[in-house]
Order: structure tokens, then C-alpha cells, then sequence
């Protein structure tokens, strides 16, 4: 069991497709703070999207390995849809929402430190997700 997890290809592009885009977020975010932290590799949001490059490893991993016709293809596709579509939709929601709390709270709190802001950069934008996407698909092409 436990050589079947350090030969399994497709898990392994997955990681690499994670570290990899969690590498340029991590990178690009300490050029634009002048510093390096490990908890940039943490953040949600931002470029590129590390979702859709792990969900995108998995789909070309599982489609090489198994087969565009296998039952497994079809529910990592229905997974990476699913996935990519919180990153765009329902997490850029949410970060909207945390804007308008945040100025809700700025005029209510005025004066108060009681509050912390929410974090407003959640989800993806298309460049972001299309980078991750592509990043996920050239890993599984190299490793599987």
C-alpha cells in the first residue's frame, strides 16, 4: 500500500501541479510585499489558482492512466468542475460580501480596534484559473 502512493503518478502530478502554483503565488505575492513568508504558501486567492491546477493534474492524470471512458475520469471532471466553479463563483461571492462587511464594520467600529477585517481576495479570476488549469495539464503530461 504504501509503494502504491510513491509510484502513483497521477497523485504525484497533483502535488507537484500544487507546489508548483503555490510556488509562483507564494514567490509573486513576496515581491510585491518585499518579503518572504512561509504562510504565503497558505493564502487563498490570488495567481495562479492552485484548485484548478490540482483538479486539472487529476482529470489528464486519470484520463491517461484509465481512459476518457472509465467511470473515474467522468467523476474527476465532474469534481474539477465543481471545484473551478467555487473558485470563480461562489468564493469571488463570498469575497464580495467580506468588502461590504468590511465598510459596514469601518463605519460602525469607527474609533474601535475590537474588529478584524475579513479577507477580501478569495476567489479566482479567469487568468487565474486558465494559468492553474494549464499548469496542472503540463505536469500530468511530463510525470504520467
Amino acid at each position: 500500500m504504501n509503494d502504491y502512493l510513491i509510484i502513483n503518478k497521477v497523485l504525484i502530478s497533483c502535488i507537484l501541479a500544487w507546489f508548483i502554483a503555490q510556488t509562483i503565488k507564494a514567490f509573486i505575492l513576496a515581491y510585491k510585499q518585499k518579503k518572504f513568508r512561509w504562510g504565503l504558501y497558505s493564502l487563498p486567492g490570488n495567481f495562479p489558482s492552485s484548485h484548478s491546477a490540482v483538479v486539472s493534474a487529476l482529470v489528464v492524470g486519470v484520463a491517461i492512466v484509465e481512459g476518457f471512458d472509465s467511470a473515474i475520469f467522468a467523476v474527476a471532471t465532474i469534481l474539477a468542475f465543481f471545484i473551478v466553479y467555487d473558485a470563480k463563483v461562489i468564493r469571488g461571492a463570498a469575497g464580495k460580501q467580506a468588502q461590504s462587511l468590511n465598510k459596514i464594520i469601518e463605519k460602525i467600529g469607527e474609533g474601535s480596534e475590537d474588529f478584524d477585517k475579513l479577507k477580501e481576495i478569495l476567489g479566482h479570476s479567469a487568468l487565474e484559473i486558465s494559468s492553474g488549469i494549464i499548469i496542472g495539464i503540463i505536469c500530468s503530461l511530463l510525470i504520467v
